[in-house]
């Protein structure tokens, strides 16, 4: 019997939706929100919808409202985005080319851990370009740069 609950489009899929909660800052709500509800700036840098990574950079773009002058900062944010989604690509296709019939149970928490990593390193890179064009930004600027973003940070507690 074909063990099919391990198959690599299951990780595949599994990995991508906690990796995107886990760059939100929050497993539990981000996991079950859709990317239509949270901020334009924040779902373009951090979406795995199928739009690609030039309409993502496009959309950021103009929520950040990105000035001339600002251009070269931004052009190490978009080279830090199209990067990433290189580097997924790739681990994408690499584990497509798994046979679902050899996928074992460590196999699975293993991709998941590949995903994670991915994530997180495309984050760091992400932040460090982005902390560049952030640094640059008149006080208003950031005003919109930080309620674009304001939904992914760690999660408030309540009480």
């Amino acid at each position: 019997m074909t063990n099919h609950l391990f198959s690599p489009l299951r990780s595949l899929a599994v990995a991508s939706v906690l990796g995107t909660a886990l760059l939100a800052g929050s497993l539990g709500t981000a996991a079950a929100q859709d990317t239509s509800n949270k901020p334009p700036a924040a779902a373009a840098a951090t979406s795995t919808r199928a739009e690609t990574v030039e309409q993502r950079i496009a959309s950021l773009k103009m929520a950040l409202k990105i000035t001339a002058a600002q251009e070269t900062h931004w052009n190490g944010v978009a080279t830090a985005m199209r990067d990433n989604a290189a580097a997924m690509e790739k681990l994408v296709a690499t584990k497509r080319a798994a046979s679902p019939a050899s996928m074992t149970a460590l196999d699975d928490l293993n991709t998941y851990a590949e995903f994670s990593k991915a994530h997180f390193d495309g984050l760091k890179n992400l932040i460090s370009a982005f902390t560049t064009l952030y640094n640059a930004m008149p006080a208003e600027q950031k005003a919109n740069a930080d309620k674009a973003f304001e939904h992914y940070g760690p999660m408030k507690t309540q009480g």
